[in-house]
Order: structure tokens, then sequence, then C-alpha cells
């Protein structure tokens, strides 16, 4: 896809900090969105619902709390892809795609927070040797154990995270966005909680005092885990740290591929190219070292970039730079154990 455009001022040119996105990227973030507006509205009936039956079980209190943190990711998935479509300004000559990487690090921030706080909250509970009393409720002109609608409560808000969680991953890697995976991984965290959550109250029905905060210690430590999971990946991410995979879990294979593509032309010798992860797209820095005796013309930088931006929809802004010397600080990606092999 090409990324030349008109200009606002009537011209011909390649716009920097700013991209449409494919029809098939374009759909996916439609679908995206929808999806999070129908997690938010969802969320918000699990946290009233959680809060009506919690009674004094300390494991439906920390599921409570998790339901409403559930709520943050997919609000900063909605702020950030707004900001992040407005054209560059400037003060802001790169964008705004990197609002994706702030999103991030405020969910991240909030879920460690959080997670901590309720893992103290959990670990003092089981010092104390706390008993949560459960008792009876009336309802329909029935009497029952109130324990029972806890478990309805929690079987409610486990099935949404599950259907809602798996349906974001796909999305999540078409889009390259990593706000909208750490919300699917936190989707995890939520059916997860219900589960753990169902296993304290009953376990309170069955004499096991510690059940309910052993329960909430267990959820608890899940959401320090995830809080500093995102909050590693979206600092580092922040600092210009190489381009990685939508989840984290690679150098992302672009890097070997702009390479591979450079040293492909007549007139390279070879390359190295720094790839920064700016939100949904790439900022690619590629030194050129021209064959011995050719200069390379204004023409053949300028085609060497219009074929880097035809590589792939997320490689956007491009500078191509001609060097005598390969810069050290940048890895051979052929000679890094940590790079996945190359994308077909």
């Amino acid at each position: 896809m090409s990324r030349t455009e008109t200009s606002p001022s009537g011209g011909s040119g390649h716009w920097f900090g700013h991209t449409e996105l494919p029809p098939e990227q374009a759909d996916a973030l439609r679908r995206a969105k929808r999806l999070e507006v129908i997690t938010l509205l969802y969320m918000l009936t699990c946290v009233a619902v959680v809060f009506a039956t919690a009674g004094s079980s300390q494991a439906m209190k920390t599921a409570w709390v998790e339901d409403s943190l559930a709520l943050v990711p997919p609000l900063a998935f909605l702020v950030a892809v707004r900001i992040g479509r407005r054209r560059p300004t400037a003060d802001h000559p790169y964008g705004f795609h990197r609002a994706t990487g702030v999103g991030h690090l405020t969910a991240a921030i909030a879920l460690l927070a959080v997670g901590l706080l309720l893992a103290v909250d959990s670990a003092m509970g089981l010092l104390r040797a706390e008993h949560p009393p459960i008792g009876t409720v009336r309802l329909l002109g029935h009497t029952f154990w109130a324990g029972w609608l806890m478990v309805a409560a929690m079987v409610y808000t486990g099935i949404g995270p599950f259907v809602l969680g798996r349906m974001k991953l796909p999305l999540a890697e078409k889009l390259h966005d990593k706000v909208l995976y750490a919300d699917a991984d936190m989707q995890k965290a939520d059916w997860m909680t219900a589960a753990g959550t169902i296993a304290g109250v009953l376990g309170i029905g069955l004499g096991l005092w510690w059940a309910d905060s052993g329960a909430a210690l267990l959820i608890s430590l899940s959401i320090v885990r995830d809080g500093w999971t995102n909050l590693h990946y979206s600092t580092t991410a922040l600092m210009d740290e190489r381009a990685r995979t939508y989840d984290d879990e690679h150098p992302h294979p672009l890097t070997r591929r702009v390479d591979d593509v450079l040293a492909s032309l007549s007139w390279v010798d070879d390359s190295r190219s720094r790839v920064r992860d700016q939100g949904h797209v790439f900022h690619v820095e590629s030194f050129v070292r021209p064959v011995s005796g050719r200069t390379p013309t204004l023409e053949q930088l300028e085609a060497a970039a219009d074929v880097l931006r035809e590589l792939d929809w997320k490689v956007h802004d491009v500078v191509v730079v001609p060097v005598r010397d390969l810069p050290e600080t940048i890895p051979d990606p052929d000679a890094d154990p940590d790079q996945p092999p190359p994308e077909n």
C-alpha cells in the first residue's frame, strides 16, 4: 500500500507521523472498538452484580476490584485510538501514535498498584485468621445460603471475559495493538479470578475459613503479575526499545526483512536498521553501506524508501541514510538468537 498522499497545501508527498490503515486493518479496528464498547457495558453490569452479592467475602471484594480495574484497558484503548489518528503538528512532528503506549502504561500502573494493595490486604486477613461469615438470604419466598448467589454472580462475570478475550486476541495481532492485547490478557485473568472466587466461597461453605483469603491472595498476585509484566513492556517501549511483536515475545521480524530488502538492491553492500514502535506503526531508520565506488543518487534513495513502505503497512516513517561504515551499536539480526524466523 502506498503512503503517498495529498498534502494540505495541495502537493503530493509522504506524510510523516500519520497513516491511513489498509482496509483489512481498518475493519479490524472497527471491530475492536465495538468489542471494547461491549466490554465496558458488560463489565459495568459485572461490577454492579458483584458489589450487590459480595457480602463479607474477601475473595468477592477482590473480584469486585478486579472487575472495576477491567474498565481501564478498554477505556485506554478507545482514548488512545482517538488521539492516535490525529495528524502531526509542529509540536508533534512524529504524530500521536505514542498515545497507544501511554494508554498501555496507564493500564499497567493501575493494575500493579491495586494488585499490591489487595495482596497486602488479603495476606493480613490470613495472618489475622479472619473467619468471614456467609449467612442466608430470602429471595422470591425462598431462604437459601448467600454463597449460592455469590457463585452465580461469579459464573456471570466469568463467561463474558472468556468469550471477549478470545475475540480480541486475533484483532490485537492484526492491528499490532499492545493495549488491546493487554486487555485480552486481563480478560483471561478475569475469568480465572471468577473461578478462584467460586472456589473460595465454596471453601467457606465447607468450613475452610482460610479458603476465602487464600483465593483473594492468589487473585491479587495474578493482578500484580499482569501489572508488572505490562509495566515492564510499556516502559521499555516508550524508551525506544527495538520493535517487538504485539505480545512482546520476540523482536519484530520486520527488522530483518527491512535489511534483507535493502541488501538485495544492486547498489547496497550491507545495511543495519533501527526500527522502533510508535504505536500501530513503525519508524524505520536504515543505514546503508553502498557498494565500493558507487554513490547512490537521490532517486535511488527515494526508491529504497518506497520499497520499504510497500513492505508492510506498519512501516511508515522511513529514513534511508548512506554511510561509509555501519553503526556498531545496531546488532545484526542474523546473529541475534532472540530473533524469530522471518515471516513468509
